[in-house]
């Protein structure tokens, strides 16, 4: 039987939805989750099963705009799981072309 977790699962998400967005899921090393989380490598395993499964459940959790292009630009073109996520969050998005690209812009500095 395992042990109960001893870390809050919505903490855990949001650290690891920060550190999504500032280096990307290619770029997110499990060591640079496992920092920006404090959790234990047995730990992120146990909960979520995967790297993929940490973003996951960080997209579903709290798609913010940044987090949606991370997993377009990275993971939805190859995964279904994925785009489908994002489709559902971008779902009631007035212009999700034009709102995404405002999104890019900012990240990239140009705006």
């Amino acid at each position: 039987m395992g042990r109960n977790r001893t870390f809050d699962t919505a903490e855990v998400l949001a650290s690891a939805r920060v550190a999504f967005e500032r280096s990307g899921y290619h770029g997110t090393s499990i060591g640079d989750l496992l920092s920006a989380t404090g959790i234990q490598r047995a730990s992120l395993y146990q909960a979520f099963g995967s790297k993929r499964g940490v973003f996951l459940a960080a997209l579903k959790a709290e798609p913010t705009m940044d987090l949606l292009l991370v997993a377009l630009m990275d993971l939805a073109a190859e995964d279904p799981e994925v785009r489908s996520v994002c489709r559902d969050a971008l779902a009631d998005a007035e212009d999700p072309a034009q709102v995404l690209g405002r999104q890019l812009l900012l990240r990239s500095g140009l705006r």
